[in-house]
């Protein structure tokens, strides 16, 4: 269960509204469509492949780091958690933490 309820419907409503402009429309039901956005200091990515959704966000402030990994399917979570880094990640290290959640989403869709 996520300690951001309120804020995790927020974000997925803007992010269902962002997305609506950033998908190809050649894209099909098994395609994964991919938006990645900036957010102050950090970056947000979310990857669709049909129902299914994967959603990082890294929130980087002075003090600290806060990453946020969701997957549902439909409307069923099947993962939401968040880590908190003890320091701000380096810009470089953001870009590193999104290519890496995009490469294993990828890895892990091809799979199925």
């Amino acid at each position: 269960m996520s300690i951001y309820p309120p804020v995790n419907r927020l974000v997925s409503a803007m992010l269902g509204i962002a997305l609506l402009a950033t998908i190809p429309a050649h894209a099909g039901p098994d395609e994964l469509a991919i938006a990645i956005t900036k957010k102050g200091l950090g970056k947000e990515v979310l990857i669709t492949q049909g129902t299914k959704e994967w959603y990082m966000l890294v929130e980087v402030t002075p003090e600290n780091t806060v990453v946020v990994r969701q997957e549902k399917e439909g409307d069923t979570y099947l993962v939401d958690e968040s880590e908190t880094h003890d320091r701000p990640l380096l810009p470089g290290e953001v870009d590193q933490a999104i290519t890496d959640y995009v490469n294993s989403v990828k890895t892990r869709a091809e799979k199925k």
